[in-house]
């Protein structure tokens, strides 16, 4: 949760009253105003969203919570959106779910910051009408004029498939009496039998761990850090166990959001390795220098669905699709910010060790249309697959949503070994003095070969180099309507293969 203090002026309470399908068909896009609208990427129908929050399954729909604004599009009455799927491919934003509430006898007000929803499957809290139902635990913070005064740890809960919630009367159930101190992230310890909480105090670099019975009443274990990556404040944290390719092992992985590869002036997400016995988080290596989840500009704040069926033993991340630096300017309307595309992570061994893998889920394939020839590639609603030996020039790559001058180059440099996006031509570069950019990542080739696999959705390009090694997510706002796809080189002939396909809904 993005810690901004700026003036607020405090509204009366109103539910937002909106279910809507969110991303109409292409067709649909009103040329002029939302040219920039994802299709296959989740987006508010109007007004601010940042962080993921509370992703679950329940019942047969995925949930997405997130960080909304209900009364305008910049960030400010932070409330939870909801938005539900039954694929990870086509939403239903549903009304606000819990809302930012005022105190009238201290004049304070409460807005609903980052944190998770859990299936309380046993009613371990007493909190169910019935067997089992829906708990949010969300960072609560306090404030007065705009100016923080605490957060603390709050609950509501859920008996409808999280369509009404309801504030727990005891909150807060967690509070430390500090300024800082939010974003939990809780999930169930089957080994023994307990709900784990970790959460952050930004500021001092740390995570904490809680242990509860009821998920009203926790306990703390241990810290964590500081550690990594400490140039800029750690926010959302995750903690999930993750197989390794290739093998029957498996090891933990704690996901931080904080600075970016390129440093603390934008944000990104770091992780580390290690085990987890319950009580607390021992990394691999405690030496180990910052790992990135993306090394685009593009990608914070992900977190991991909760309750995944028995069936489908995933881990799917989410993440936030936009970046603090020029967040409240990108030219988007009626809506502004969307979400990445869901990803299933694996770890994998390679010549660095042990490292986090990213692939988009395969479901996106039903999203295919026709595959396209090469002299068809054109389009802002695209999947591409590109191979490029290596060896066959100093500078190979592509170049999409090109229209004349105006482009945006997907590259790989031999000689450096490096991956790289370049937006600095990409179209509309203007509205923030920070967003023209070159974004780069060391990338092996695998038999003298680079895989690439792209995916273009209007205003946002995700690339996953080497079958999910590496990640580069980055925004776009093109201003042509050309949108070519064309490969290109530098001093050499490559060997470049490329399919592509029109996505739809």
């Amino acid at each position: 949760m993005k810690k901004i203090y700026g003036l607020i002026t405090i509204l009366s309470a109103v539910t937002l009253l909106i279910s809507c399908t969110v991303k109409p068909p292409e067709s649909e896009v009103i040329p002029g105003k939302e040219q920039y609208r994802p299709q296959y990427h989740f987006s508010p129908q109007k007004n601010w969203t940042n962080d993921p929050n509370g992703l679950v399954y329940y019942d047969g729909e995925y949930h997405l919570f997130y960080q909304y604004n209900p009364y305008g599009d910049t960030w400010g009455h932070m409330s939870w959106g909801h938005a539900v799927t039954k694929d990870l491919l086509h939403w239903e934003q549903l009304p606000v779910a819990i809302e930012e509430y005022p105190d009238p006898a201290t004049g304070d007000s409460t807005m609903i910051f980052s944190g998770t929803v859990v299936v309380d499957k046993n009613n371990s809290s007493g909190l169910c009408s019935g067997k089992e139902c829906m708990v949010a635990i969300y960072t609560s913070h306090v404030h007065k004029d705009g100016e923080g005064k605490r957060q603390h740890q709050s609950l509501a809960y859920s008996d409808d498939k999280g369509r009404t919630w309801k504030r727990y009367d005891k909150n807060p159930i967690l509070d430390i009496q500090l300024k800082d101190f939010r974003d939990p992230k809780v999930f169930w310890y089957e080994p023994q039998q307990k709900w784990v909480m970790v959460l952050v105090i930004p500021d001092q670099f740390k995570t904490q761990f809680y242990e509860s019975n009821n998920l009203t009443q926790w306990n703390k274990m241990s810290e964590f850090g500081p550690m990594g990556d400490t140039l800029k404040i750690w926010e959302c944290p995750d903690i999930y166990e993750l197989p390794i390719e290739g093998t029957d092992q498996k090891k933990w992985v704690l996901s931080l959001s904080n600075s970016h590869p390129q440093g603390p002036k934008f944000v990104g997400m770091q992780y580390f390795i290690g085990q987890f016995d319950g009580t607390k988080f021992t990394p691999d290596d405690p030496n180990q220098k910052p790992l990135y989840v993306d090394y685009g500009k593009d990608f914070y704040a992900g977190i991991t669905f909760n309750n995944m069926p028995k069936e489908d033993n995933r881990t799917i991340l989410l993440g936030w699709a936009n970046n603090w630096t020029y967040g409240n300017k990108i030219p988007t309307s009626p809506w502004r910010s969307a979400m990445s595309l869901p990803r299933e992570l694996t770890l994998k061994s390679t010549t660095e060790g042990i490292r986090l893998n990213q692939r988009p889920i395969h479901s996106l394939t039903s999203l295919r249309g026709k595959e396209l020839k090469a002299n068809e590639i054109a389009g802002k609603q695209l999947e591409l697959e590109i191979e490029i030996d290596a060896a066959g020039a100093e500078e190979a790559g592509v170049k999409v949503l090109k229209s004349g001058e105006e482009e945006t180059i997907i590259g790989y440099d031999a000689v450096k070994e490096e991956l790289f996006l370049d937006r600095t031509n990409s179209g509309n570069v203007t509205f923030h003095a920070d967003f023209a950019s070159v974004e780069r990542v060391k990338l092996k080739p695998i038999n003298g070969k680079i895989s690439l696999h792209i995916f273009i959705d209007h205003s946002i390009i995700e690339v996953f180099g080497n079958d999910g090694e590496q990640v580069i997510s980055d925004q776009v706002f093109p201003t042509k309507d050309d949108e070519k796809v064309e490969s290109y080189s530098k001093d050499g002939a490559p060997k470049i293969t490329m399919k592509a396909w029109k996505l739809g809904k």
